[in-house]
């Protein structure tokens, strides 16, 4: 999907995964750029997406992952902002289909709500994980275009 970093931020909900996602993403071979939090204190969500947002749209990445208690926030803070797709996904199918017929370049994850081993094998997915292209693509034009 992409030889840059992969950019991970997180607020307070996200935090307790923090760690075993970018664990996971250097294990599939990827630097990591780390975008915050850095601990528990209670912090605004939208912080974070919109500083993964900035490193997309400044071409420091062209990934990313978000993390909050529930993947809802970030995923919605994010997607204010033209080229993110950013789906909040909550098992290994909807990981699958967000790469493969949504073209997503933002996994969100609800860290109150997802397992270490399951924010595992999601990461994993997404991370080697195509676009299929084809009649999606079409249909990803149309997300992607500007009101």
């Amino acid at each position: 999907m992409t030889t840059k970093p992969i950019g991970i931020g997180t607020d307070h909900g996200g935090f307790p995964l923090k760690r075993c996602v970018m664990d996971t993403v250097r294990n599939q071979g990827y630097e990591v750029l780390d975008l915050g939090t850095h601990n528990t204190e209670p912090v605004d969500y939208p912080e974070f997406a919109h500083k993964l947002v900035d490193s997309v749209m400044a071409g420091a990445i062209d990934t990313g992952i978000l993390l909050c208690g529930t993947g809802i926030g970030v995923s919605i803070a994010a997607n204010r902002h033209n080229l993110i797709r950013a789906a909040v996904c909550y098992d290994t199918e909807t990981a699958l289909l967000a790469r493969q017929h949504n073209n997503a370049n933002v996994l969100c994850i609800g860290g109150r709500k997802t397992n270490e081993e399951l924010a595992i094998e999601m990461v994993e997915i997404f991370l080697c994980t195509d676009f299929l292209s084809g009649r999606h693509a079409r249909r990803v034009q149309k997300i992607s275009k500007t009101i």
